[in-house]
């Protein structure tokens, strides 16, 4: 396949044990290192070696199926705005994807999972470059960024992975699902000046109001405690509009009104990412972020 490559830990995600190859002199020392940070994240060291895209969105498609050999997709959500491989902000649709290619991707997800016999929620993840898409990797369960497809759609997806494991057929035929408007999801995490995940207690907490088209989904109060333990995300907040230019305006009001002390948090970050030019023109690819940050720095 030639360089670039990427290594990858077959049994990781979050993008630890991955490691970009450019020339063939680096491939030992990321075979190598990245061996060693699988085994210990994962306690398995098996590695995969894939061609890597250098400019790519992360594009990923929302399939169902259930018992009954049915299975449909929900559309994409567009995950590019990422940093070191985890994703902060989704949205759907994505601003790089028309009608035809999203028949397309959402075609291919729908073949995976059914060659697979898979039955439920699934996850299917593309990079996306220009009207090419390649596979990445299949998840299989609801992810963080899927109230984005709830609010675009209407459907309760928790309720529909309920009523699959009770062996029930799903509700809608791939004609019936329809997608309105525009949603955008940001992840608001507990981080230090430097972006670096910590832990500590939340001495305010006041959530943005919950007017029509916004849903902030958490499990914080005055007093929270977020823990050293897990992943340092605070809560999803969640905005919906008939246009990506209102759920873009819906977010920054949004934002401005959630008020949260006694931590950093990735709020002001957020705040700005809302009215950066480039990402309000919809033009983001997987690296975009880190090269925002490296001219940002706080």
């Amino acid at each position: 396949i030639g360089y670039p490559v990427m290594v990858k830990a077959t049994a990781g995600g979050g993008g630890r044990g991955m490691r970009l190859v450019t020339s063939p002199d680096q491939l030992l020392a990321a075979l190598q290192s990245a061996r060693s940070e699988a085994l210990s994240g994962f306690g398995s060291d098996e590695l995969l070696i894939e061609r890597a895209l250098l400019q790519p969105r992360h594009v990923e498609v929302q399939v169902f199926a259930d018992a009954h050999g049915h299975c449909i997709h929900l559309g994409e959500r567009d995950c590019s705005v990422q940093r070191r491989h985890q994703k902060i902000i989704e949205e759907s649709p994505s601003p790089a994807v028309n009608s035809d290619l999203r028949a397309r991707m959402g075609a291919s997800a729908v073949a995976l999972a059914q060659s697979a016999g898979y039955v439920g929620a699934g996850t299917v993840e593309f990079l996306l470059d220009g009207d090419d898409f390649f596979l990445m990797e299949m998840n299989t369960r609801l992810q963080v960024e899927h109230p984005v497809t709830e609010m675009l759609t209407g459907l309760d997806l928790v309720e529909w992975q309920l009523r699959v494991a009770r062996a029930e057929p799903l509700p809608l035929k791939q004609a019936e699902v329809t997608w309105q408007g525009h949603a955008i999801e940001v992840r608001l995490c507990a981080e230090d000046d430097n972006y670096t995940p910590h832990a500590g207690r939340l001495n305010v907490f006041r959530p943005p109001a919950l007017v029509d088209g916004v849903r902030f989904d958490h499990a914080m109060v005055d007093g929270g405690v977020v823990p050293p333990f897990y992943d340092s995300m605070i809560g999803k907040l969640i905005v919906h509009g008939d246009t990506r230019e209102q759920a873009l305006a819906r977010m920054q009001t949004a934002l401005n009104e959630t008020v949260i002390e006694g931590i950093s948090t990735n709020i002001p970050l957020h705040r700005e990412l809302m009215v950066d030019a480039k990402f309000m023109q919809g033009g983001t690819n997987i690296h975009y972020l880190e090269h925002w940050l490296s001219q940002h720095k706080r």
